[in-house]
């Protein structure tokens, strides 16, 4: 009698913990959201939009009519007063229920950024589906739902392009960087360091790259490409910086992988490039006078990328004169950055930081005036060690 009761209750506990798929979702019932834009309307209210895959045109290639496959993605747009409202109210335009556990992209509009991220990222980081891995770019003088509009003609899905170009940008080239959700709600939620993104921009007529001919020519009429970076302050975009300035920003933040640095020789402008390999930077807090300063120190090695100038890289006299070049046009670059943004008095770098680390006490007095009062006045010492490692298979260039 007593097996027969305990066998019972144990049915009985399985029937309760274990209650089925009573929060099942089919499939044929998600709308896969790849990407998240988000823009202000004329009346303030955020404007959301969805890039939504479509799975047969991603998937297969198949032929309608004899005419090309249909689009891989569509779009979804919807306002509210607040970001989980715009997302309920898309329901109203889809027969689908939006899915957001596949989402590695989102687009703030340049409008957006001006007027203050706060509780942007909330709704994102609260919502179980949602990953916190999800790339961010701020869109420069487009709307972030044109930026999402445009078809690519290499990856089918254009946020997995935009995401593919951030990686390889700052891989390669080392004027963009590569930022998540999580980077960002570090730096908004933390003293110390503000935000800084990488803009994308639109070289073309939006309305052209909305369209399928825009990925069935060899040249597409419209393209979405990377355009310079947004330096914050707590919450707000206050400028814009591209080129070597931005190369500058990397260069402190650590995150430089590898770049090609053109320096003039025997006065030739550009005459001789260098390429970097490895890259280590350190910043480190100092005192004097019971204030701080700030020393940042870095270490490049690299090659000989190109020569249009002739000179003889076996000489190792030569090779030295050269690494001191580098270095100077590295310091240069590091310099101005580190000028605009005392400039603007935001601390995109981390030294507030690092003055945290190094001296609690003092920065739970100061940390309230980092930004206006201490930052812009903060003394920066930059010293930069450049090596060449190698000079390429040629030594004497043909260049006469």
């Amino acid at each position: 009698m007593k097996r027969s009761i305990a066998i019972l209750m144990s049915f009985v506990v399985c029937a309760v913990l274990l209650a089925g798929c009573w929060s099942k979702k089919e499939l044929p019932d998600l709308a896969f959201v790849i990407a998240v834009g988000l823009d202000k309307t004329e009346d303030g209210r955020y404007l959301a939009s969805f890039q939504v895959v479509n799975p047969g045109n991603v998937a297969g290639a198949t032929q309608r009519g004899g005419g090309a496959a249909g689009v891989p993605v569509s779009m979804y747009t919807s306002t509210g007063d607040t970001l989980v409202e715009a997302s309920r109210k898309a329901s109203k335009k889809l027969s689908r229920i939006l899915y957001y556990g596949h989402t590695n992209l989102v687009v703030i509009g340049e409008e957006v950024a001006r007027e203050g991220l706060n509780g942007v990222f909330d709704a994102m980081e609260r919502n179980n589906q949602f990953r916190t891995t999800s790339r961010l770019v701020v869109a420069r003088g487009h709307s972030a739902k044109d930026v999402l509009a445009v078809l690519t003609p290499i990856d089918k899905i254009s946020a997995n392009q935009i995401i593919k170009t951030l990686e390889f940008s700052e891989t390669s080239w080392g004027q963009t960087i590569n930022n998540d959700v999580w980077w960002a709600i570090r730096s908004l939620s933390g003293a110390g360091r503000n935000l800084v993104m990488t803009g994308i921009t639109i070289e073309g007529d939006p309305q052209r790259g909305k369209q399928q001919t825009n990925v069935q020519s060899s040249i597409p009429n419209v393209r979405i490409s990377l355009d310079g970076l947004a330096l914050f302050k707590k919450d707000r975009l206050v400028r814009w910086v591209s080129g070597s300035t931005s190369r500058g920003v990397l260069w402190v933040l650590d995150r430089m992988k590898q770049t090609n640095i053109t320096i003039p020789w025997n006065g030739k402008k550009e005459a001789i490039g260098y390429r970097t390999v490895r890259v280590k930077t350190e910043v480190k807090p100092q005192w004097k006078k019971g204030r701080p300063s700030i020393l940042v120190h870095i270490q490049t090695e690299g090659d000989i990328s190109e020569t249009y100038v002739p000179i003889n890289l076996a000489d190792y006299r030569l090779l030295f004169q050269l690494e001191k070049a580098i270095s100077r046009d590295i310091e240069r670059e590091v310099k101005r950055a580190i000028e605009t943004a005392q400039h603007e008095q935001t601390d995109v770098f981390g030294f507030g930081e690092a003055v945290h680390r190094t001296n609690p006490r003092l920065w739970k007095r100061i940390k309230k005036e980092w930004d206006d009062r201490y930052f812009p006045h903060l003394r920066v010492t930059v010293k930069v060690d450049a090596y060449i490692r190698r000079t390429g298979l040629r030594n004497t260039p043909y260049i006469k």
